[in-house]
């Protein structure tokens, strides 16, 4: 398995869901038919994240929230840097993926699909939660 390949879907697919705002069971089978993946592990790795960012989504925009600026709130974040953001920190806490990998890859994928300067907004974010909750 490609683990970018599968985070990138993964990725698309938490957008659509922050678009949608539905997060069922359902929602995830319907990207994978319709996306035609046919890896197991990679269906298995976009279940186990997005169930996982669904259940641990309170903390993980608690510790977006932290690493604003005073005058941001999260409401103000482009749907795509929340998605990468989420995708990252999940891997990051919950995953024990190395946080030098995860934030390269939400960088590279902010390039790939967010505004111009999204990469140095989310490196700037995952750097701060890093640093501040002592992940090594």
């Amino acid at each position: 398995m490609n683990r970018s390949h599968a985070r990138e879907q993964a990725f698309k697919l938490l957008y659509s869901i922050e678009i949608q705002q539905d997060n069922s069971e359902e929602q995830i089978d319907l990207y994978i038919e319709n996306n035609e993946i046919e890896s197991e592990e990679v269906k298995t790795y976009i279940k186990e994240t997005i169930t996982g960012i669904k259940q641990d989504e309170e903390e993980i925009n608690k510790l977006i929230s932290e690493n604003l600026k005073e005058d941001w709130q999260l409401d103000r974040i482009p749907k795509v840097n929340i998605s990468l953001l989420k995708l990252a920190i999940y891997e990051i806490i919950y995953k024990k993926i190395p946080y030098k990998v995860a934030i390269n890859e939400a960088v590279e994928l902010s390039k790939k699909y967010g505004e111009d300067n999204a990469h140095v907004f989310i490196n700037g974010i995952l750097a701060s939660i890093v640093k501040k909750n002592d992940i090594t």
